[in-house]
């Protein structure tokens, strides 16, 4: 399996310059034929939380035409980040997955909101895992934050996931914790984990990249830095099963001992 990794800046309370940008950047990856293209978090309007009911995508529609139409043209899997989307004047930090024929077969809420940011006082969590299948291969997502609860990426792998995708808006002065849980998060559940974070400058916040997909092993099999850019993944799922079959940690697991 082929992924593209999209790394990008977004310009916060601008979803129609944002949207030209994806829409570019889609197109830009897909001319290397990968399987499935990847998209930062909340691409579309990026954190301008106090004007979100206004400028957010109603019910994800404008997101949903774009990504489908996309996929549909170019016959690829698209991971579309996430967007902010409203429904019944809430707000949403969302997530949705788009097959080759353009349906849309999985979409996710994120479920851990990050207070520092005051995500917490303008989004509404989500309540149910994110789990689908791209190619045959089964996979889930989960968004910035929730990389940081291993509960999560558990319950993921526990339901079949062999790839965990992880849109993001992490900052520069915590880039050490994002690459240490990526590879963490891969190790322990002896899955890939395959990340698209941002770059660019946001009121306060520098973000610097780090996009990047690390295999069952903790080997970091794509990276980019601090620009703009697209990276490829090749994912050998070999690895995986030769992973497990090294160091059965899931077999080995005591259930009966402790639980998630």
């Amino acid at each position: 399996m082929k992924i593209s990794i999209i790394q990008m800046n977004i310009v916060k309370g601008n979803p129609d310059e944002n949207f030209r940008t994806v829409e570019s950047k889609i197109r830009e990856a897909a001319l290397s034929g990968p399987d499935v293209i990847l998209l930062p978090e909340m691409w579309n309007t990026s954190y301008a939380l106090e004007e979100i009911l206004e400028i957010g995508d109603s019910n994800g529609k404008r997101t949903k035409d774009l990504i489908s139409s996309l996929a549909k043209e170019f016959k690829v899997n698209i991971v579309a980040g996430s967007v902010a989307a409203i429904r019944c004047k809430k707000a949403y930090n969302r997530l949705m997955v788009f097959n080759r024929e353009g349906e849309k077969i999985a979409e996710y809420d994120k479920i851990h909101l990050f207070g520092l940011m005051d995500e917490d006082k303008y989004i509404t969590p989500g309540k149910k895992v994110c789990l689908f299948e791209l190619d045959g291969i089964k996979c889930g997502a989960m968004i910035c934050y929730d990389l940081r609860f291993p509960e999560l990426a558990r319950e993921l792998t526990l339901k079949g996931s062999q790839v965990i995708f992880v849109p993001a808006q992490w900052p520069e002065p915590r880039i050490h914790h994002w690459k240490t849980l990526m590879t963490a998060r891969a190790i322990e559940n002896q899955v890939f984990m395959v990340a698209a974070n941002r770059v660019g400058v946001e009121d306060q916040n520098a973000f610097v990249g780090g996009s990047m997909a690390v295999d069952p092993l903790g080997q970091v099999l794509a990276e980019l830095t601090g620009d703009e850019g697209i990276v490829e993944a090749h994912i050998d799922f070999s690895v995986l099963e030769k992973a497990r079959e090294a160091i059965p940690v899931l077999q080995d697991r005591r259930p009966d001992v402790y639980k998630l």
